[in-house]
């Protein structure tokens, strides 16, 4: 099932590499200036896909939420294993769809797609 959003974390020194990587993977990415840690801006596709980056949203893991279902990919893992893929970096993401009315017991359930595969942790953000 297709999700409606699409949020990963990568290593704040990673972050370049993606964006690098994206205009390839999506279109072009028009950013606007940065306010504070967080950057929003637009992937230029058909339709456009918004994007937002938070800097240190978890220590040294940024978010990157493309607020759209118009991606690439149908899921948050999805896009992990394609970004994992392209650029060899680790990336995380939760383990499935979750929103506040699903309860506390999953929400720190996330996923980690590195060299060495896929694995599920625990992550106390």
């Amino acid at each position: 099932m297709r999700q409606p959003d699409i949020e990963i974390y990568l290593r704040e020194d990673h972050v370049k590499d993606l964006l690098a990587w994206l205009p390839e993977a999506m279109g072009p990415v028009v950013l606007d200036e940065p306010k504070g840690n967080s950057r929003q801006g637009l992937i230029e596709s058909q339709p456009a896909v918004p994007l937002m980056i938070v800097r240190k949203a978890a220590g040294k893991w940024t978010s990157i939420w493309f607020d759209s279902e118009a991606t690439p990919w149908a899921t948050d893992v999805d896009c992990a294993r394609a970004v994992h893929q392209a650029l060899g970096h680790e990336v995380r993401c939760s383990v499935g769809s979750w929103n506040e009315t699903d309860g506390e017991a999953d929400a720190d359930r996330w996923l980690k797609v590195n060299a060495d595969g896929e694995s599920e942790f625990v992550w106390a953000l």
